[in-house]
């Protein structure tokens, strides 16, 4: 069986080779904030490759058999991890609902779709933290319904200590497939990035917005 850290270094591997992750220290990427960003992850590009998409939800079924083996549903965050959480839900053979990002105005006005018994056990499906905001509107949308969030799997973070400081303020466990420090472990020891490259990556996380200062 896979240590944590293969998974994290294979995971990292195939979304640098299919591009799901770029890299490009010298001409940013802009977020949606308004961020400049020497890295830009687009996990949705793995469901478009089957050994990818495959290895991603059998290491979130072994993940969750060893840390959550009492969870009773799957939750995937709408929209980039509908399909992942589906996905490890059919395998595991478990009840499968999804969060949206606010209630629907209309209809019903579900933000929970799907079955959820008060005092079921959860385990949430997330396709990328960053400062894990989205995600934990997901988890606070769950709690209110009555679940038990046993806790949040992710296919990549990129570890900002907001991320953590907010996953531990809501007391809620975070564990991730791979994550920025595997990610340049991976992408320097490959030649993708060189060492002057590496430390521009390495400062970027430690203050983004100063960083992107630069390119204003």
């Amino acid at each position: 069986m896979e240590t944590h850290n293969e998974i994290q270094q294979k995971v990292a591997t195939n979304l640098l080779q299919i591009k799901a992750i770029k890299l490009s220290p010298s001409n940013p990427f802009t977020w949606a904030s308004g961020l400049k960003s020497p890295i830009y992850c687009d996990n949705r590009a793995t469901l478009s490759y089957p050994q990818v998409r495959d290895y991603i939800r059998d290491s979130f079924v072994t993940l969750i058999r060893q840390k959550y083996p009492e969870v009773e549903v799957i939750a995937g965050v709408a929209t980039g991890a509908i399909a992942h959480g589906m996905l490890v839900a059919e395998a595991m053979g478990l009840p499968f609902i999804y969060v949206r990002s606010d209630a629907k105005k209309h209809g019903l006005g579900n933000q929970v779709e799907g079955i959820l018994e008060a005092g079921q056990k959860v385990v949430v499906i997330e396709d990328l933290v960053s400062t894990g905001g989205s995600s934990l509107v997901a988890v606070d949308a769950l709690r209110e319904k009555g679940a038990n969030v046993l806790g949040l799997l992710a296919i990549f973070t990129y570890g900002f200590q907001k991320a953590v400081d907010a996953f531990a303020e809501k007391n809620c466990n975070l564990d991730t497939l791979s994550n920025y420090d595997a990610l340049l472990q991976n992408a320097c020891n490959s030649g993708y990035i060189d060492a002057e490259k590496l430390e521009t990556l390495k400062q970027w996380r430690l203050d983004p917005a100063k960083w992107g200062e630069q390119f204003a």
